[in-house]
């Protein structure tokens, strides 16, 4: 009894068909499809800097510099 069966499946599926209709939901997919594309750019991009920023961070001291 506390599973869903296919007919509840089948009834919550009709649900969100009327509910968002038939043009919104691959719309809504095609956006949560470009978010996680962006996310995954995002989390590259971010790998990719720390190695770019530690570089441009360095600074080399002179013994003769010091007081």
């Amino acid at each position: 009894m506390g599973s869903l069966s296919i007919w509840h499946w089948l009834i919550v599926l009709a649900i969100a068909l009327l509910l968002f209709g038939r043009g919104k939901i691959p719309e809504l997919m095609g956006d949560v499809a470009k978010g996680i594309k962006s996310f995954k750019k995002g989390m590259n991009d971010d790998e990719d800097a720390p190695s770019q920023t530690t570089a441009s961070r360095t600074v080399e001291h002179k013994a003769d510099e010091t007081k």
